[in-house]
């Protein structure tokens, strides 16, 4: 199999920006986004699972356990249960997320509580005053807490997972640890200042500046940070900031540095705090940076390496999110079941209704689908730090907070009217009540925030592409010499000429011990990843390097990846439940609905990359914005 794998690219740093996009073609603005943005790209040496399926390699050994639990893991595992119990009893008994979300606010006898139990430094070792628990179980209490209160989980989640401990777990000194991690353990709330009112995902027009001082011991920062949740209550930051430009490559080139920012320093003002249609106790604000000077020793990661810290840190926690949305499923599919057997309709239980028996069986298979996807990968970031988790993690996000919102809009329509019936309404008539309004407004901004649905399937396809731009970049690269793109082209085609026929070749399940009707279908998932790196493939060479505006294409081609990533994560997962003695009709009947499902909107997108109304679309989506078709706004005030 060595011969499938691209050709190392000429040049050697690993973290070193790889010179094969063509950018000449490009804008100035473009060009300076695509370039701070694969600078700050990091190389693994071994790809990931869904990495090679993008291949049309075949890896399940990289998903699946290596080895059975250990002592160790035992161990972790009876703490971890006697915590997850505490934090359990905590929020049915302390926290009540209905009154949280009518005042705004998370109540400090709450926050003393969390604080207590150790909430706050879930993952932060134990040397450091923390709980040392690992990624499983730190998903595990997101999953409680999403399924109990949107907005305790997202106070503690923005903290931990993208706030200060994670960042500095990742990137600090063996001082800065020292110095901050056992301030966020104890509770000092954290929060990362990285989106500016002009600037979403675009880092290179970042305007915060961070310039040195005149003893050269300080920045100085000025700038302002938008959308900063945790921000109006922090006491420490990770600000993103731009440093003065360096030479790179012989050109003069932006540096984006990470600093740990006292949130008392002089200078720092809340200017605003945010509301919004969910999460309304989220302290989410706009903070303003005039004249604030932090030490040199407060920087992060290294200067000129911001986006590398930023970046890495909103992989590392992009999992907690999904997390939160399997807590909701997980809610909805238990207040689905309890309705569809207590309401009844035409003389039978609604349950018993195909159009409401749709819904719950679709809520069902996707709630496994998802704990299964998060389950394997939280497992591959405990062995090993250093694995390469960037699909993983990017379709825990994409497809978990999908298929949450989907699952929350089936609820409704089957709640009916008692689901768009605020809590207090329902009370106050002597009903029973299920909190579904409030959980679909909290639940919406999820498939926004940490990477909306439509930057992750951009940042999916374009590490789905490295492989082929390592290995035939360099031939359609104008602005490289001839010679030089000639000799690209001979390694090219002999890396597609192996390559290309590999795809085609059949090949088992590879799992070894796994029950027949699950291998059907991990086979079957093996067999569409290479029809998918083939469709890829297929694309590149229809549309060539128009491809990367062919959004419509390449979000099917990220859609196909997911299900497939849900097939294969929850076959595998299943298995080991069946072998841990759980009963394997139920695992299997859930997993053979899910792969159903999945097949369904497989095989449609996989029509969509041929047959489909993209272009005529985007040009009317063209006419409409510039004002052609105004006059269908007619009749409105």
């Amino acid at each position: 199999m060595a011969s499938l794998k691209p050709p190392p690219p000429s040049h050697a740093p690993e973290d070193a920006p790889r010179p094969v996009i063509d950018t000449s073609r490009m804008s100035a603005g473009q060009r300076a986004a695509l370039e701070v943005t694969e600078a700050a790209r990091t190389t693994h040496r071994e790809p990931g699972f869904m990495a090679d399926l993008f291949m049309g390699r075949w890896s399940p050994q990289k998903l699946g356990r290596q080895s059975p639990a250990g002592d160790g893991e035992a161990v972790e595992s009876a703490r971890a249960e006697r915590w997850l119990g505490e934090l359990a009893t905590f929020l049915r008994t302390q926290v009540d997320p209905d009154e949280i979300d009518r005042t705004g606010e998370i109540p400090d006898i709450v926050l003393a509580g969390l604080a207590r139990l150790g909430a706050y430094g879930i993952k932060i070792p134990t040397t450091y005053g923390g709980l040392g628990f690992s990624q499983q179980v730190y998903l595990r209490a997101c999953t409680l807490l999403g399924s109990h209160c949107a907005n305790v989980f997202a106070h503690l989640s923005v903290h931990q997972s993208v706030g200060v401990p994670q960042p500095v777990m990742l990137f600090g000194t063996d001082e800065q640890k020292r110095a901050w991690l056992p301030r966020v353990a104890a509770g000092e709330v954290s929060a990362f200042a990285l989106t500016e009112p002009g600037v979403g995902s675009d880092p290179a027009r970042l305007t915060t500046r961070a310039e040195p001082s005149a003893d050269g011991e300080h920045f100085i920062l000025n700038g302002e940070k938008l959308w900063c949740s945790n921000g109006t209550r922090a006491g420490l930051l990770v600000v993103v900031a731009k440093t003065p430009p360096k030479l790179v490559d012989g050109r003069s080139r932006d540096q984006l540095t990470a600093f740990v920012v006292e949130a008392r320093t002089p200078g720092i003002e809340v200017a605003h705090r945010c509301q919004f249609m969910g999460l309304r106790a989220l302290h989410n604000g706009v903070l303003r940076f005039t004249g604030v000077r932090v030490p040199r020793s407060a920087i992060l990661g290294g200067e000129g390496r911001g986006l590398k810290v930023a970046l890495t840190t909103l992989n590392a926690g992009r999992l907690s999110i999904p997390a939160s949305s399997l807590g909701v499923m997980k809610k909805s599919l238990h207040i689905a079941r309890e309705w569809c057997g207590e309401r009844v309709q035409w003389g039978r239980p609604i349950g018993e209704h195909d159009a409401i028996a749709q819904k719950v069986r679709w809520i069902a298979a996707h709630t496994f689908g998802l704990e299964a996807m998060l389950a394997l990968t939280a497992r591959i970031v405990d062995a090993d730090k250093q694995a390469d988790i960037r699909l993983e993690a990017a379709y825990c996000k994409l497809w978990g907070t999908e298929k949450a919102w989907d699952a929350l809009d089936h609820l409704m329509q089957l709640r009916g009217g008692r689901g768009y019936e605020t809590v207090a309404s329902l009370r106050a008539r002597g009903e029973k009540a299920p909190p579904v309004e409030r959980m679909m407004r909290d639940a919406r901004v999820t498939r926004i925030f940490e990477g909306s649905s439509e930057i992750m399937r951009l940042f999916i396809m374009r590490e789905a592409l490295d492989p082929h731009l390592q290995a035939a970049g360099e031939v359609v690269h104008s602005q490289l010499p001839w010679g030089r793109r000639t000799r690209a082209a001979v390694r090219a085609a002999g890396f597609y000429g192996s390559w290309y026929p590999a795809t085609w070749l059949a090949r088992g399940a590879g799992v070894t011990r796994l029950d027949p009707r699950l291998a059907r279908h991990l086979a079957g998932v093996a067999r569409r990843g290479r029809r998918m790196a083939r469709a890829l493939f297929h694309l590149m060479l229809r549309h060539g390097p128009a491809l990367e505006r062919r959004q419509g294409l390449l979000g099917r081609v990220a859609d196909i990846g997911g299900d497939l990533f849900a097939m294969a994560a929850a076959c595998l997962y299943a298995q080991e439940r069946i072998v841990a003695g759980e009963d394997a009709l139920k695992l299997i009947a859930i997993v053979d609905d899910l792969c159903a499902l999945a097949d369904e909107r497989i095989a449609q997108n996989f029509r969509g990359l041929r047959h489909n109304t993209d272009a005529a679309g985007y040009a009317l989506a063209q006419q409409v914005v510039a004002g052609d078709h105004s006059w269908l706004e007619n009749g409105i005030e």
